[in-house]
């Protein structure tokens, strides 16, 4: 399970708050390329995609992983990817020179997702926009070079420096830090509209979906170890039919959360006009599984499963997180609606 080694804790209003993240883990990671997945060999990546990038979400869900990954991809993404501005222009010019340093692992990125898409307000005249208001909490901004926005009007890039980066606040998940991004007409460069806004929901919600399987699965086979020692009555609890029907039904889900989210993955990654659906029925449904795995792993642990001794508190908290993060499970279930919706519309059919 990963720590936070050499990591502080920041006084917030409500107690202390995890900070920072665990730089040698983060380099090791770089070193071997994560953050560059995607990028093309013949710029230093690895000419991958994101059926790459959920395999290692997953693996950083299962060992709750302190480095901020998912959220340096997705920033990586947004600035050099199919959806980022041409290279040639100024915002390009921008969005190259930060794209280089996220995928060497010099620098450190963010998303500031909001399910409200009036929370961020875009001023300015072209070329020289501002962004004003408060996004919902953002994953390791306090530790952020440069994040990401998403408004009503397309998606944004913000550098951040020591004085716009957010402070760290009490949060439930103690692997990770979280901070409020305030802006007050902050400098920004617009890096995509509608298509680039849509793309970076969809992977988003892959890659919180692929953490939360990672998490579940470890939890499951947590559970499962322990139901095996355990002994109660003078036999393993794991012989009886309460505990065994509840694991098979989490089976069921970790399976299932599996295939939703590897076929969003595949979705998203070849550009199918399912992806957008694919990736937030994975959020939805994984969103509302790893809850179940996870109420399932403290009843099989009993007592040890709620005390900090134990690993399993951290799984459920991170899991907390991952399920809030980048729209919550009713957002994208209302993102679902609004797509079939239309498709009817349109006199298509539901499938």
């Amino acid at each position: 399970v990963g720590t936070l080694p050499g990591a502080g804790a920041a006084e917030g209003p409500g107690g202390d708050a995890p900070s920072g993240y665990d730089p040698e883990l983060w380099a090791a990671m770089a070193d071997q390329g994560w953050p560059a997945v995607e990028r093309p060999e013949s710029e230093g990546g690895l000419g991958l995609g994101l059926v790459e990038v959920a395999v290692l979400c997953e693996q950083v869900g299962r060992s709750t992983a302190p480095a901020p990954f998912l959220s340096t991809v997705l920033a990586l993404d947004a600035l050099c990817g199919p959806a980022a501005p041409e290279p040639a222009g100024a915002a390009g010019e921008w969005a190259g020179t930060w794209a280089r340093a996220l995928a060497a692992g010099e620098a450190v990125g963010c998303v500031a997702f909001s399910a409200r898409p009036d929370s961020v307000a875009v001023g300015g005249r072209a070329g020289a926009a501002h962004l004003t208001g408060r996004a919902d909490p953002v994953l390791y901004g306090p530790s952020a070079d440069v994040a990401v926005v998403t408004t009503a009007e397309g998606v944004f890039g913000v550098a951040l420096g020591d004085q716009k980066r957010p402070d760290p606040e009490p949060a439930m998940d103690r692997t990770r830090e979280v901070g409020w991004l305030e802006l007050d007409a902050t400098p920004a460069v617009r890096l995509g509209g509608d298509v680039a806004l849509a793309r970076l929901v969809d992977r988003a919600a892959t890659g919180a979906a692929a953490e939360m399987l990672g998490g579940a699965a470890r939890v499951l086979e947590m559970s499962v170890e322990y139901a095996k020692d355990r002994v109660q009555f003078g036999k393993p609890i794991g012989s009886f039919q309460a505990i065994k029907h509840r694991l098979a039904d989490a089976l069921v889900d970790v399976e299932w959360m599996r295939s939703t989210v590897y076929y969003a993955a595949w979705c998203c990654a070849s550009d199918d006009p399912e992806a957008s659906l694919a990736a937030s029925m994975a959020k939805a449904w994984c969103s509302d599984a790893a809850r179940r795995v996870l109420a399932t792993g403290l009843q099989v642990h009993g007592g040890i499963g709620f005390t900090w001794e134990h690993d399993l508190h951290l799984y459920l908290k991170r899991s907390q997180l991952d399920q809030v993060s980048y729209g919550a499970a009713g957002y994208h279930r209302d993102r679902i609606a609004a797509m079939l919706r239309a498709r009817l519309a349109a006199g298509g059919g539901v499938l």
